[in-house]
């Protein structure tokens, strides 16, 4: 947008970001306030973020705002008008109605295409189109005929469309946990966590490798994005691998896998923890003690990766001039270790909800914006860290919104319709019983469905779809779960998408194709955990049952390591052949005392 770089421009910006952010902060305090005023001020506040701020040309800008205005306008009429629409019960009356709930849809498909492309919109067209004309499909997957005023009323004035539960995920606790990372990241502590990394690990062989991998776990914990972690720490580690004589794919490799890990890393997951828990009744406490440990697996087996390249290749470490001293490492780290020490403070002993929890933190994070690592912050400083929070968080509020948006959609017509159980009979019949060809359908459902549209969306329409019947064949709903979430990445580094891939060899100028097929070898950890903690459930219980959890991870990981020494390692088929055989068994071992 052309007057984005002017100072007022930024400024009037900031202020609807802060507006954005104080709303979300109010809703914690304010007690309960209803859905379907919470919510559509919620969209309200991220259409002009979703429809202007991300404009290209004068026509988007022009359309964009029209588009706006119209919609929110419509979420307000909404918000002003709860009561009396709350009793017609999903059923749109008169034509201005009719209008309004277009223009709310309509808007909606549009933030999303603005925001990340065509294919979750035309998800969501198709569904709504067979919502519209469903009953003219034959035999099964049809449906009765539903009354255009029903179908977009449900959608648009009651909770089973647009203000359904994933939007309440987005407004509660998405939103709150975007502020918290956007203050983190406008202070020192992403130069903390690198810092950490490179303190850590710097020194070991593949040292600029292995830092990338801790780094990307510590920043992955609070962006939640993939592509955002790759930007951050590979704007650092690409570099550095490049200063070191390291092979441009292989870095690039490292720098897609080990960013992709920060869509599984706690507290964040890219959103998908907050979904878990509106989705299983799951407490947000017990969502993450069950993810940490698939999640540290998966860096484990980036890590041990690099190892085997860096066997291959003979990758030196870096260079002690690189390495910050450790009291600047101390210094630095304090910045990204308060506010997380009170965020788990107060989730774990005070026991907070997730959102007080994370409010708390945010304090502590607001203030350490007024330091730098070396003393106190001039004011100009700490007004330039509070407009890029409130600018960050209005924009990431908004990206979250219209992905959950745009699959609330598909959603809700999923359960109008009743496809989604029609789709779940017919996956429990083709699988016959058979857990293993059902996950086997249910990964491919994921990876199709992640090449076109983000994580989050992925996730959320596979497990509408598949998770009910992996739970009628015997598989515990929060693995569900799980599975599902873990297999929804895939196609983060599995072509032909990849879409890390394709940034990460961007940045150092290499083949993609080089690129996703050591990301592949790297990322041996995303196709195999998910299988592990289906074999295994005992693998996410760390909080009910901590001894056993820890053996069993420790099995995982030795099977991933003889796994991946196999495939990597400079070694005879005799060798592969072994290590092969020792991953086998080292994967089967938990059955012994898992049962």
């Amino acid at each position: 947008m052309d007057g984005r770089e002017s100072r007022l421009a930024r400024l009037i910006w900031a202020a609807l970001g802060a507006l954005s952010i104080g709303f979300h902060l109010w809703l914690i305090f304010s007690g309960l306030v209803p859905n379907l005023i919470a919510r559509p001020l919620h969209m309200a506040l991220a259409l002009p973020w979703g429809l202007i701020w991300v404009a290209r040309t004068r026509f988007e800008r022009i359309s964009g705002a029209g588009l706006a205005a119209a919609a929110m306008a419509g979420c307000l009429y909404i918000a002003w008008n709860q009561d009396a629409l709350s009793e017609q019960y999903g059923y749109l009356e008169g034509s201005g109605q009719m209008i309004m709930a277009a223009a709310l849809i309509l808007a909606v498909l549009e933030m999303a295409r603005r925001a990340i492309g065509w294919p979750l919109p035309i998800v969501a067209v198709i569904a709504l189109g067979y919502g519209l004309f469903g009953h003219l499909v034959p035999g099964e997957l049809g449906h009765p005929a539903l009354p255009a005023a029903s179908l977009l009323g449900t959608l648009s004035i009651a909770e089973g469309g647009l203000w359904g539960q994933l939007t309440g995920v987005s407004v509660n606790i998405v939103a709150i946990f975007v502020i918290f990372g956007a203050m983190l990241n406008a202070g020192e502590a992403g130069q903390g966590f690198m810092n950490l990394a490179v303190a850590l690990a710097g020194s070991l062989k593949a040292g600029a490798a292995k830092v990338s991998v801790l780094a990307s776990a510590l920043f992955g914990s609070i962006s939640g994005s993939a592509s955002a972690n790759v930007a951050s720490t590979g704007a650092f580690t690409l570099p550095a691998m490049a200063r070191l004589g390291y092979p441009r794919a292989f870095a690039a490799a490292v720098e897609a896998v080990a960013s992709s890990g920060g869509q599984i890393m706690p507290p964040l997951m890219g959103a998908g923890a907050f979904i878990m828990v509106e989705l299983t009744a799951t407490p947000y406490t017990q969502i993450i003690m069950a993810a940490l440990l698939p999640a540290i697996l998966y860096f484990w087996a980036v890590w041990i990766g690099v190892d085997a390249f860096a066997d291959r290749y003979g990758l030196a470490p870096m260079t002690a001039a690189e390495k910050p001293s450790w009291r600047r490492v101390l210094i630095t780290g304090m910045f990204f270790l308060i506010p997380f020490a009170v965020l788990l403070e107060r989730l774990f002993v005070a026991a907070y909800s997730a959102q007080y929890a994370a409010a708390s933190a945010i304090v502590a994070a607001a203030l350490l914006l007024g330091f730098t690592a070396s003393g106190p912050a001039p004011w100009r400083k700490i007004a330039q860290r509070a407009g890029q929070v409130c600018l960050t968080s209005g924009r990431q509020i908004a990206m979250v919104a219209a992905i959950i948006l745009c699959a609330s959609l598909i959603i809700g017509v999923l359960n109008m319709t009743g496809l989604g159980v029609k789709i779940t009979s017919l996956i429990v019949n083709l699988a016959q019983g058979n857990l293993a060809i059902a996950l086997v359908l249910t990964a491919i459902a994921c990876l199709i469905l992640g090449m076109e549209v983000p994580t989050t969306a992925a996730y959320v329409i596979c497990i509408a779809v598949t998770g009910p019947a992996l739970v009628q064949l015997g598989v515990p709903l929060l693995h569900a779960h799980l599975f599902v979430f873990w297999y929804a990445l895939l196609s983060t580094i599995t072509p032909p998408v990849c879409g890390t891939v394709f940034i990460a060899s961007g940045m150092v100028d290499a083949p993609w194709t080089k690129v996703a097929r050591h990301a592949m070898a790297l990322g041996l950890g995303l196709y195999v955990i998910p299988l592990a903690l289906i074999a295994h459930p005992a693998l996410i219980n760390l909080a009910a049952s901590p001894a056993r959890a820890l053996a069993t991870a420790l099995a995982v990981g030795a099977g991933l390591w003889g796994l991946s020494r196999a495939i990597i390692a400079p070694m005879g088929w005799r060798g592969r052949f072994i290590h092969a055989l020792l991953a086998a068994a080292a994967l089967t071992l938990p059955v012994l005392w898992n049962g």
